[in-house]
């Protein structure tokens, strides 16, 4: 019980009303007008650079999905030339495997 009483006796009373100490105004610990418009203006960029980010994202993924099934169309087409025998489409030449252009 004593300690409590000590503890109390050397605890700083609250003030009734909050005040800057003697020097200070309140354009010196605000951000003001500025500060809040640059924190907008940085939020907002924010924003626009996250949404632009995942549509950058979004549209890598398509194309790397749109490629996948590309190969794979183009891997079933060389399965089916294998198993059946036939050879595939025909170069403009008319030659099948050359490679000469």
């Amino acid at each position: 019980m004593h300690h409590f009483l000590i503890a109390l006796a050397t605890t700083p009373s609250p003030t009734p009303t909050p005040s800057l100490r003697p020097g200070l105004s309140e354009d010196q610990v605000t951000p003001g007008t500025w500060g809040f418009v640059l924190t907008a203006f940085i939020v907002v960029l924010t924003t626009f650079l996250i949404v632009d980010m995942v549509r950058r994202i979004r549209r890598v993924r398509y194309r790397a999905q749109v490629e996948e099934a590309l190969v794979g169309e183009t891997d079933g087409a060389e399965t089916d030339e294998i198993v059946s025998g036939k050879p595939g489409a025909e170069d403009s030449d008319g030659d099948a495997g050359s490679g000469a252009r």
